[in-house]
């Protein structure tokens, strides 16, 4: 279960794509294989209907609560679909490209030859809420703003080489890059845009909060209509949105209004669906898939449930540990406790063998390390030799198993031989250590259902003397606590795009590890790691990205950060039968961003 941030951070992801290896200097859009789907003068995105129809109401739901009315900051959690309804960025990604983004505020994006800068024009149409026009001193408010210490670090991490933005005109800016990586002119389109008289006006980050929950103005087709604190907040169309003629924006965002509920765990949420309390379901628990989403309305057609899939890239979910914890500082006692997780079971008995187990921290892409070190991951990894574990070099990525000839037995008796290799003996059926401390530990959950899954385990590590808890707290607690590096053990996910890259500084750097807010939750500082994480960012061809995925890969999985979990490659999605949807999904995609094409009858 992603959290909000994590699961806005996903969405934010699912912006990049598969890269190639030249860049693209191009008007209407930009990408990095030098190639785009879409001409210019395009009519409209393929995955967009001209049969959708414009006005009535979606109702949509969401967990836990929300305290402020900015989505770009660290402190506290902003409400479901600030992004993209309101704020909106200087381009947008065609869902069904490799990597492609087309001009949405930058009517016109030119990549520099040497690819030192990327200057992009400003469309003159493009209008905020309150009707004052986008200026390139707006844009260039908005990178510093949000590579300033008031946003959330993750912004600072990500536009870390953009070096600064030069105002060349009124509607005219340049993005000047520290230094030039294959996909930065991408990142610099993704700038979201703020409003330099609003936020002038109004704190970009409220000191003790006050003012938090001003009703912000942005660009986007929505403007903020009704806000009940903490349980609801209403999105009305605004009826002079700028770009709702450009073929970015035809056939989406379809609805009159949106409203967001808020609900205290997805068990109650599920009934309020079922009872038609909103409209639109994305189930990523299979239990309520297989068994639950059953009853009346589903029985005479009112309530639909349906699968669409997807070729995105599945990343890693994990138990995560938090290696700034002592007890989790050893990557033996690490490998021990993965030992003890019997995924196959899991996946049979509680999840009706739906899923694939997650091998890799690029799981369903080309990006997985594959058998052993080729020469050109070895040339990466060679200087690191001593640092780096031996299987790095002599194991392939595979997850330990309980299918015969394997079995659960097997593995704990495995693990109990590592925890004693790293100093841990059972005594009285209690793990402990040479000062007689007992291994305990809690994992931190934000979502009950989990806990069926976490239970089982928790037995296996039972069996080998470790005393574990694990507890669901309220949202915005988890929220604050992931934020802090405030837990032993959490369940998360490393989303992946088609395209690796700077995204990867927040999640595995030594920097980010440091970082409060950062997505680096493993705590992980290697400088091999490091390396290689810049080797992903400023690779210049396809194979050279390829290659430095697969190494980072390697090194990860054998340094045991993570217990790994499962992925499926399709989104499941339940929803009320009046809504409707373009017949042919994209490619590459969120399941938000395929319910922004989506009309009422």
């Amino acid at each position: 279960m992603i959290h909000t941030f994590l699961r806005q951070y996903a969405a934010f992801c699912c912006l990049l794509a598969l890269v190639l290896p030249v860049a693209c200097w191009a008007s209407h859009g930009v990408s990095i294989d030098g190639h785009l789907k879409y001409q210019p003068g395009f009519e409209r995105f393929e995955y967009t209907s001209p049969q959708a129809k414009n006005g009535g109401t979606l109702i949509l739901h969401d967990l836990g609560s929300f305290e402020k009315m900015n989505p770009f900051t660290l402190k506290g959690e902003a409400p479901r679909g600030l992004t993209p309804y309101v704020f909106e960025t200087l381009a947008v990604p065609s869902l069904d490209e490799q990597f492609a983004q087309y001009g949405l505020i930058a009517a016109d994006i030119d990549l520099a030859k040497d690819k030192k800068s990327v200057t992009l024009t400003i469309n003159p149409k493009a209008r905020f809420s309150d009707n004052t026009p986008v200026t390139a001193e707006d844009v260039k408010f908005s990178l510093d703003t949000l590579k300033s210490d008031q946003a959330h670090p993750f912004y600072q991490i990500y536009f870390q080489d953009i070096e600064a933005a030069e105002i060349l005109g009124p509607q005219t800016v340049r993005f000047r890059f520290a230094r030039p990586n294959r996909e930065l002119h991408m990142i610099a389109t993704q700038l979201p845009l703020l409003s330099k008289r609003f936020y002038t006006a109004h704190p970009f980050n409220p000191v003790d909060g006050k003012g938090a929950m001003t009703i912000p103005v942005g660009t986007g087709p929505y403007v903020v209509s009704d806000v009940q604190p903490g349980k609801s907040i209403t999105y009305k169309k605004n009826p002079n949105y700028w770009a709702k003629d450009l073929p970015v924006r035809k056939g989406m965002f379809n609805f009159d209004t949106i409203v967001v509920k808020y609900f205290k765990d997805p068990v109650v949420s599920l009934e309020a669906f079922k009872a038609g309390e909103f409209d639109w379901l994305f189930v990523n628990i299979s239990k309520q898939w297989n068994r639950d989403l059953t009853g009346r309305r589903f029985d005479n057609g009112e309530l639909v449930k349906q699968v669409f899939p997807h070729e995105n890239n599945a990343g890693m979910q994990g138990f995560v540990f938090n290696t700034r914890k002592p007890i989790f500082a050893d990557r033996l006692t690490r490998r021990a406790l993965g030992l003890a997780f019997d995924f196959e079971w899991t996946n049979k008995t509680l999840f009706w063998g739906q899923y694939n187990r997650s091998s890799s921290y690029f799981s369903n892409s080309d990006y997985a390390a594959k058998g052993l070190p080729d020469a050109a991951e070895l040339k990466l990894l060679a200087p690191f030799r001593d640092q780096l574990p031996a299987e790095v070099f002599t194991e392939p990525l595979i997850p330990p198993a309980t299918d015969p000839p394997g079995s659960l037995r097997g593995n704990l008796q495995e693990a109990k031989a590592l925890l004693e290799q790293a100093g841990w003996m059972v005594k009285e059926g209690a793990l402990v250590n040479g000062k007689g401390e007992r291994f305990r530990f809690e994992i931190l959950l934000a979502d009950a259902s989990f806990e069926r899954v976490i239970a089982p385990y928790a037995i296996n590590l039972g069996k080998l003397g470790i005393e574990v808890s694990y507890r669901t707290i309220d949202q915005a607690l988890y929220a604050e606590r992931i934020k802090n590096f405030d837990f032993d053990m959490v369940v998360t996910v490393f989303g992946q795009s088609q395209s690796p890259g700077n995204e990867q500084r927040d999640y595995w750097t030594s920097a980010a590890a440091a970082r409060e807010g950062s997505r680096n939750l493993a705590g992980i500082a290697n400088p091999a790691v490091d390396a290689l994480v810049d080797a992903i960012i400023y690779a210049e061809t396809q194979e050279q990205l390829t290659t430095a995925c697969r190494a980072l890969d390697r090194t990860l999985w054998h340094g045991y950060y993570v217990v790994p979990n499962w992925y499926l490659a399709n989104h499941r999605l339940a929803y009320a039968a009046r809504l409707k949807h373009p017949a042919k999904p994209p490619l590459f995609y969120s399941a938000d961003q395929w319910l922004d094409t989506w009309w009422t009858e």
